[in-house]
């Protein structure tokens, strides 16, 4: 019955010319000469090494070096916008990654449009139950006037999510077997992910910090203006 009102509210949003945007969090990946996965052909002789260990360089306040790829999908124009933060995977980061890809091609290619259709996961940082992702996702279309609309997919079934057929999986085959040595790096390698049928992708780095453990409370929540489907 689900994946049934997801197909009627795509149709609906694609009639009036809405973005249709598949949204999620990437693995985290950690950043360093450490093994990535996959394989690569290499000229015979030539063996590119990475680290034994895994455990992540450490910046100066001790903490692991880590990148957090949350990703934004437009299912009808196959564009891709990746928003790598460096800090942890919170609602707030989630919709910072969504305003984000709003300003930087939403605005230019909606100029019209008053309303968007995010589709995410049941769980993680965009979860149904998730209360900082409603109030940051409040905020968001306070600030851009905007219709929010927003659909889960049941539990167990992410990979039904197009963009992790439709954009992550063709990111991860681009950088196989190639160690994320630095950010730059690892954006130009998501920015240069294309395919035959037409994907492009833009990234860029977030720095922001976005700390957990933010409490939402019951009268909070009571301002909200959310209508259920």
């Amino acid at each position: 019955a689900q994946f049934e009102h997801i197909v009627d509210q795509v149709e609906t949003m694609e009639k009036v010319g809405a973005p249709i945007l598949s949204v999620d969090a990437k693995k985290t990946e950690l950043i360093g000469n450490y093994k990535n996965q996959g394989r690569e052909w290499q000229p015979k002789g030539s063996v590119e090494r990475v680290n034994v260990h895994d455990f992540g360089e450490k910046d100066e306040n001790g903490q692991r070096i880590k990148a957090i790829p949350y990703g934004v999908y437009n299912v009808l124009k196959k564009q891709g916008f990746v928003n790598v933060g460096i800090d942890h995977n919170t609602a707030a980061f989630a919709v910072e990654s969504i305003r984000r890809y709003w300003e930087q091609a939403g605005t230019g290619d909606y100029p019209e449009t008053n309303a968007i259709l995010l589709l995410a996961d049941g769980g993680g940082s965009n979860a149904s139950n998730n209360r900082l992702w409603k109030v940051a996702l409040q905020q968001f279309a306070n600030e851009s006037g905007l219709s929010v609309h927003v659909c889960h997919y049941p539990p167990g079934t992410s990979k039904w999510n197009a963009i992790e057929h439709q954009l992550f999986s063709f990111i991860s085959i681009n950088w196989r077997a190639k160690p994320l040595i630095g950010y730059e790096f690892m954006l130009e390698l998501i920015r240069h992910t294309t395919t035959k049928s037409g994907l492009t992708v833009n990234a860029m780095l977030d720095q922001n910090p976005y700390p957990t453990g933010i409490k939402i409370t019951d009268e909070k929540m009571d301002q909200l203006n959310i209508e259920l489907d």
